[in-house]
This record gives structure tokens, sequence and C-alpha cells, in this order.
């Protein structure tokens, strides 16, 4: 006899209360080991694979992908035991690997559960609770494809893998029934992105419009909209779009209007000469050895000054009315993505070399670009270092990444105009900004964080008293 075991969607940690599921990995049916990755699910802060811990046979889905579930919703049910398995096969234990995401765990179940013998249908598989057995209704499947194939003008070859690396992309895709294998990629070795999957989209919409057909359906994200609502723009008429906030943006922008609405945040700026900082990197990297990054190099230089500005690595306890110094430096650094903008986290920066640092945001950055960077991953940053240079601009006023205190700002480093030595010359200079939260600190002490800053970036030397 099997036992059907019911596995729900855990607690993924760090307040989330919901996902939603993005591609299943495996069917009715399939058998799986314990802890195999059994769906794939974006929540508000990563997309993350959430393994089984159970081995067996499938007998059960429950959600179709894009569907969102709340914490604690069913995800699919196991059949575990002796008559479970293929011919010749040992039997599958109805025991847990022990490993957790957050807040669950895969150890044996406490009590003797009720025996279901699995339908060969694939229909739903009863589960005991509580004495009782409960009959939850499975995914039946997804639907079938009911659009028109597109075709893009270079298509792609009939058989071999195909060039897609975002999960998003690749749904985007299911989603508008669009043969990725026909689309001529843009990115670097013809990599599909999702403006690629748009793109065809709205080719295919044209000529039906031209024809006087409905337009063909827009991205998941899009929808028309079909009338104006009472008291709206006048200018939000035909084709122009709603997008839902959900997700990493909707994420966002809850935390930047938090941010808003309960920091009384100020910014100050400095312009510094940063050539001897760009010499001193090429210095470093031309002596062997991994390569320095210059955002490594800014970040040593931010935990020195929170070393001797400790006010600002901290946030402020609004119920107990209280600032809170933090003994430990997370540094959290902005890195724009196709999936929206994400704020990864360098934990015990502090503790870090140049060398180490560069390695870590090297794979932060790299997880970020792939959509793989956990949840873990994205929390728990005491202060933001923002390299809005990167953009081609010289300065901003960013929001504080709520409920940290301050936030640097770097922009672009470019040859300007500068009195060197009582002499007009030409340097490498760049503007510095420092945006905090003005109930942990007055002017003077986020003026002279940001002096002592663009003094190491102007004379690398100074950090030498840190070292």
């Amino acid at each position: 006899m099997a036992q059907v075991l019911e596995f729900k969607l855990p607690d993924l940690g760090e307040g989330l209360t919901e996902a939603e599921i993005v591609r299943w990995l495996v069917r009715v049916g399939d058998v799986v080991a314990v802890d195999q990755p059994v769906v794939e699910v974006e929540t508000a802060k990563a997309m993350v694979e959430v393994p089984c811990p159970y081995g067996g046979v499938v007998t059960a889905r429950f959600g179709e992908e894009g569907t969102e579930l709340p914490v604690g919703s069913p995800l699919l049910t196991v059949a575990v035991g002796e008559t479970t398995v293929a011919v010749g096969e040992p039997a599958a234990e109805p025991e847990g690997s022990g490993n957790v995401l957050v807040g669950y765990g895969t150890q044996a179940p406490a009590a003797r559960r009720r025996r279901v013998r699995p339908a060969a249908t694939g229909t739903a598989a009863t589960a005991a609770h509580n004495g009782h057995v409960r009959q939850p209704k499975p995914d039946p499947g997804p639907a079938p494809a009911s659009h028109t194939r597109v075709a893009a003008p270079a298509p792609a070859p009939a058989d071999g893998p195909v060039p897609v690396i975002s999960p998003l992309v690749r749904k985007l895709s299911r989603d508008n029934d669009v043969d990725l294998r026909r689309l001529a990629g843009s990115g670097p070795d013809g990599l599909i992105l999702r403006a690629d999957v748009e793109n065809a989209l709205r080719a295919k919409a044209a000529p039906a419009r031209t024809l006087g057909e409905p337009a063909a359906p827009v991205t998941p994200a899009e929808r028309p909209l079909v009338r104006t609502p009472a008291g709206a723009s006048a200018a939000s008429g035909p084709g122009s779009v709603r997008i839902p906030l959900k997700g990493i943006r909707g994420a966002v922008a809850d935390k930047l209007s938090r941010s808003r609405r309960e920091i009384p945040d100020a910014t100050c700026w400095v312009d510094a000469d940063a050539t001897e900082l760009m010499r001193a990197r090429v210095a470093m990297n031309a002596s062997g050895g991994p390569r320095i990054s210059l955002l490594a190099l800014l970040a040593r230089v931010c935990t020195a000054a929170l070393a001797r500005f400790p006010e600002l690595n901290s946030y402020v306890d609004t119920e107990a009315r209280e600032v809170v110094r933090l003994a430990h430096v997370h540094l959290g650094f902005a890195a724009q993505t196709e999936r929206g903008l994400v704020v990864p986290v360098v934990r015990d920066a502090h503790a870090r070399d140049a060398e180490s640092l560069t390695a870590e945001f090297a794979r932060l950055t790299e997880a970020a670009r792939t959509g793989t960077l956990t949840p873990g991953e994205l929390t728990g940053g005491t202060f933001t270092l923002n390299n809005y240079g990167v953009f081609g601009v010289d300065g901003s006023t960013p929001i504080i990444n709520h409920p940290e205190a301050a936030m640097l700002g770097v922009g672009r480093i470019i040859p300007k105009p500068w009195v060197h030595e009582g002499e007009l010359a030409v340097r490498q200079v760049v503007q510095l900004s420092l945006t905090f939260d003005h109930r942990v600190c007055d002017g003077g002490t986020a003026g002279g964080f940001l002096r002592y800053v663009a003094d190491c970036v102007e004379q690398p030397a100074v950090l030498l008293r840190t070292l």
C-alpha cells in the first residue's frame, strides 16, 4: 500500500506570504526523489526552486503556471511506499531529508496517515487531515494553446538548446504561444531576451489590427485600457496599458513608498578628484592575482567611513523610539536587471578585503542577472552603495532603502577641468552624494562621513590608517 503525503508551499522567509508558480518541474506520474526541485516560484524577493521533502510518485499538482498561492497552500501530493516504484526498483521510505528552506523541515511525518492507493488516471488522491479525508482539486494542466504561433524573420535551428536564460522569458513565450526556436535573439551570442518576445507579439498584433480583427494578447504584465475610468486623465485612451504592481516591481514600490512616508531624508554631495584612486586600482591589478573592481574599492572606503561614523549604520525603531546602531556592515548595492531593480547584500562587508569584495560582488551580480538570488541575499542590508554612474549620469538623490539610514551614491567618473596643486589640469572627477535619515544624525555627521569618503577617493593612502 502507498502512503499519500501532501506537500504545501513552505514559508520562504523574510515575511513573504505568497508566491507565483512560474514553472512546474514535474508532472503527475513522475517519480521524484527526496529534495528534488519540483516547482519554480517567484516571490516579491527572488525566483526560488522549491524541493519536495518526500520521495515517491506525484499523484496531483495544485495550481497552474502563473497562479499565485499563499504560503501553506497544497502544492502537490506524493504517493510514498512500495506500490509507488517501478518493477525492480527499491521501495521508497516515507522519510525526509532533514533539509529545510525556511519554516519547514523534511523530517518523517510525526503521525501515521491513512493509506490511499493512487488512482491510475492521475486524478487527485485523498490525504488525511485530523482524521478526515480531503479531496483537493488537482491542477488539470495547462490549457490547449489557442493563439497562432509567431514567426520571427530569422528562425533558430529546429533542434538543440534554445538560447534562453531567464525563466520569465520562457513563461512569457508559453503564455502567448511564441515558439522560441523561431526567434532570433538580440542578446550576446544570440541570447533571447524579453524584448525579443515582446517584439514578436507586437509584430503579430499589427496585421490583426490592419484587418480589423482584435489585437493579439499583450504580455501577461500588461492589459489594454478598453475604457477610461471616471476621473482619469483624458490622455488615458485606447492603446494605453495598465501594468500591475506585483512581484519585484510591487515590492520595490511598497518599500520606496514606505521610505518616503517614514524617513525624513536629506542629501549632501561633493565633487572629488578620483584620479589617484583610478591609478591605485591600475597598480593593484598590474601586480598579479585576481583583478580588483572599482566597486570593491568604493565598498572598502564605505566600510572604513562607517567605522568612523557608526550613526549611519543604523535604523530607527519607531515603536520603541530608539536609534539602533548595528555592529556589522551588511552592504547592499543596487543592481538593475530584466526583472527590475534589486539590491543584493554583501554580508559582513567590513570584514572583507578588496579581493573578497570583488568576488562577492561578481557572484551576486551574476545571480541577479540570472534571477537566482535567494530571499536571504536580498534582505538584511544595513547600508547601500548605489553606483548610478553606470547609467551615464553625474548625480542623484536616491530614496533610502528602508529601514536603512543612509545610501552613498556614486556618479560617473569623467575627465574634467580641476585645480590640482595650484594649476588647472584635466583630472578624473566624480560626484559623490549621501542621502541620510535626519533622525539618526545631523548634517555635521553626514558631512563628516561624506568628506572622509571623498578624502579616501582623492588620496587612497588615507585608507592605510584603517587597514
